[in-house]
C-alpha cells in the first residue's frame, strides 16, 4: 500500500474553478492561491442565504488510542461516496495546526484514498490564516503591555492579566515566561507565557463568527485584564478591535480545496478539540448547507469533547440542527480500551474487545441524549477478523444503533457506499434536536451536567481560584456564556490512563479561563495543556524537502 503523501502527490487534481463549478460557484466567487487553492467571497452567502439548506451531518469518534480511529478519512470517504451514488456533497475540516504536524503525527487531511489535497500545502502553511489568527492575537497583546509601559490609563493591574501569546508550534520552554526585562525601556517586568495558536480565543472566534464584522463586534468583547478595581479591560478599551479585523480580512474567507476523488471540500479555522471548541469555521458550514444536498463535517476528537461542543456551543451560535452523526470506532482501538497494548492489537482478544466496547456504548448513549440519529462507521483495519466484525455489529444492533463496515481508506468512496446508504436514511429520520443544558442556569450547573451526562463522573471539584473566579464570571454577567471544557482526548474522564468506560471519578476544575468575545467559559481539567510540547522523536525530524522540491514524511 502506497503512503499518503504518496497517493496524494499522484492523484489528478482538477484546477480549483472546476471544483467550484460543482456547487453552483463561478471564478468571480473566488480569490485563487494557485491553481488547487482558493478562498470564498462572503458575498456568496448574501446571494445564497434564502435557498433551502441540505443535510448536516456530524462525524465524531469514541476516544482516540495510539491505535487510530480515522475519523477524518471517513469524514472524507463520506462525502465522497455520496458523490459516487449521485448525491451533491461537500465535506468540511479543520486546517491542521504546524503544532502536531511538526509533533505527533506529521499531518492531518486524512488518509489512504480519502484524503484531501494538495495535502502539503494544507498540513503546512496553506493560506495563512493560522498566521493571520497569530498575528492578531499578538497584536493584541503587544498593545495591552504598550498601554500599560505608555502610563496605563485604564489603571490596569499587572497581576491580573488573563491574556497570554500564541505561537503555532509546540514549545514547552514558552509555556510560563517573564516579560518586560531589561530596564524601562523594554515595558514592565511581569510574568506571563504561550500558548499555541489554535487555542487562541481568535481563532475561536473566527470559527464562531457570522461575517467579518461580528468577527470585530466579538473583538471587542475580549477580556485582556482587569483593573485594580476588579473590572474587565477589553480590546475594545485598548481599541484594538479594528485592526485586528483588518490583519483577519482574508483569513475569515472559507478555504476550498478537494478530495482525491475531487469532492468538494471546505478547509477552514483550526480550534483545538481538547481545548477549544474543534470545529470548522460556522461560515464555511453554513455556505456549504446550501450549495450542497448533504453537508459533513467533523468534531474533533471523541464524542465527549468535539461532539458535544459542536452541540452546546456551535449549534447554539449557528441556529443548527444536525440531521444525523456518524460515529467512528475501530476494532483495534476498542481493543485497546479493553486494555490490550498497542503492539498486540492485531491479536484477537474478544474479552478486551467486550471490554472496550463499552466505550462506544457510553459515546452512542452521549449522542443519544441529543436526540440525532447516529450511524457507527466501523472502520476496516486489515487484521480485523470475521469474528470480530459480527461482534461489533450484533453489539450495534442490540444497542439499537445502525452500523455500516467502512473501507475509505483503502477504496475511496467506493469503500463508503454502505456507509453513505445508511447515513442518507439516517437524516431521514426525524430527530428532536436539544442541548443538554440551558444557558440560565448557572456556570458550575453546566459543568456539571457535562461531567455527569457526558464523562459519566460521580463528582466535580474545583481549585480555589477556580471556584472563585466562577462566581466572578457570573457577577460581572458572564453567567449566560455556554461551557468549552478543555480535557484529555484519551479518557472520558480527566485521567487519561483510565480508558474504556470509566467509573466512580471526580473531575477536577483547576482552572477556568473567560473567553468573552469567543463567547464561552473555558474550563480546564486535570494535566491539560494550552502549548503542547515535543516528544522525544518529533514528526519533524522525519520531514524533508529533496532538490526536486518533492516534500517526504508529512505523514
Amino acid at each position: 500500500m502506497k503512503s499518503d503523501i504518496q497517493i496524494a502527490q499522484e492523484c489528478t487534481m482538477q484546477p480549483i474553478v472546476e471544483i467550484a463549478k460543482k456547487i453552483g460557484l463561478t471564478e468571480d466567487d473566488l480569490d485563487l492561491y494557485g491553481k488547487y487553492k482558493a478562498k470564498v467571497s462572503l458575498d456568496v452567502w448574501e446571494r445564497v442565504k434564502n435557498r433551502p439548506s441540505g443535510k448536516l451531518v456530524l462525524v465524531t469518534a469514541i476516544n482516540p488510542t495510539p491505535a487510530g480511529e480515522g475519523k477524518t478519512t471517513t469524514t472524507v470517504g463520506l462525502g465522497q461516496a455520496l458523490n459516487k451514488i449521485g448525491k451533491s456533497a461537500i465535506i468540511a475540516l479543520r486546517e491542521p495546526s504546524l503544532g502536531p504536524s511538526f509533533g505527533v503525527k506529521g499531518g492531518a487531511a486524512g488518509g489512504g484514498y480519502s484524503q484531501v489535497v494538495p495535502m502539503e500545502d494544507i498540513n503546512l502553511h496553506f493560506t495563512g490564516d493560522i498566521h493571520a489568527v497569530t498575528t492578531a492575537h499578538n497584536l493584541l497583546a503587544a498593545l495591552l503591555d504598550n498601554h500599560i509601559h505608555q502610563g496605563n490609563s485604564l489603571n490596569i493591574d499587572p497581576r491580573q492579566i488573563v491574556f497570554r501569546r500564541v505561537m503555532d508550534l509546540n514549545e514547552r520552554a514558552l509555556r510560563n515566561i517573564v516579560l518586560g526585562l531589561g530596564g524601562r525601556p523594554n515595558g514592565v517586568p511581569r510574568e506571563s507565557g504561550f500558548d499555541i495558536s489554535v487555542a487562541s480565543e481568535i481563532m475561536a472566534a473566527l470559527c464562531l463568527a457570522g461575517d467579518l464584522m461580528d468577527l470585530k463586534e466579538r473583538f471587542k468583547k475580549i477580556v485582556v485584564a482587569y483593573t485594580f478595581d476588579g473590572k474587565p479591560v477589553t480590546a475594545d478599551d485598548l481599541k484594538a478591535a479594528g485592526s485586528m479585523a483588518l490583519i483577519m480580512k482574508d483569513a475569515i474567507k472559507p478555504n476550498l480545496v478537494q478530495t482525491v476523488e475531487n469532492t468538494p471540500a471546505f478547509v477552514h479555522g483550526g480550534p483545538f478539540a481538547n481545548i477549544a471548541h474543534g470545529a470548522n469555521s460556522i461560515m464555511a458550514t453554513q455556505i456549504g448547507l446550501k450549495l450542497a444536498d448533504y453537508m459533513i463535517t467533523e468534531a474533533g476528537f471523541g464524542a465527549d469533547l468535539g461532539a458535544e461542543k459542536f452541540f452546546d456551543i456551535v449549534c447554539r451560535y449557528a441556529e443548527f440542527k444536525p440531521d444525523a452523526v456518524v460515529l467512528v470506532a475501530t476494532i483495534r482501538a476498542l481493543k485497546n480500551h479493553g486494555g490490550v497494548s498497542k503492539d498486540k492489537l492485531s491479536e484477537v482478544n474478544m474479552a478486551a474487545l467486550e471490554k472496550g466496547v463499552a466505550n462506544l456504548e457510553k459515546q452512542l448513549e452521549n449522542i443519544n441524549k441529543y436526540g440525532i440519529p447516529v450511524v457507527v462507521a466501523l472502520n476496516e483495519f486489515p487484521t480485523d477478523t470475521s469474528e470480530e466484525v459480527e461482534f461489533i455489529i450484533n453489539k450495534c444492533n442490540a444497542l439499537g444503533a445502525e452500523v455500516a463496515l467502512s473501507k475509505v481508506w483503502a477504496e475511496g468512496g467506493a469503500g463508503g457506499v454502505e456507509l453513505a446508504n445508511k447515513v442518507i436514511a439516517a437524516t431521514e429520520k426525524e430527530g428532536e434536536f436539544r442541548f443538554i443544558y440551558e444557558l440560565d442556569v448557572s456556570l458550575k450547573e453546566k459543568i456539571e451536567t457535562i461531567c455527569k451526562e457526558i464523562y459519566g463522573a460521580d463528582s466535580v471539584s474545583y481549585s480555589p481560584d477556580a471556584d472563585k473566579l466562577l462566581t466572578k464570571f457570573e457577577e460581572l454577567g458572564y453567567g449566560r456564556l455556554p461551557i468549552c471544557i478543555a480535557k484529555t482526548q484519551y479518557s472520558l474522564s480527566d485521567n487519561p490512563e483510565l480508558l474504556g468506560r470509566p467509573t466512580g471519578f471526580e473531575v477536577n476544575i483547576r482552572e477556568v479561563r473567560l473567553s468573552a468575545g469567543a463567547g464561552f467559559v473555558v474550563a480546564l481539567t486535570g494535566t491539560i495543556m494550552t502549548m503542547p510540547g515535543l516528544g522525544k522523536t518529533p514528526a519533524a525530524q522525519k520531514i524533508d524537502i529533496l532538490p526536486n522540491g518533492e516534500i517526504v514524511g508529512l505523514f
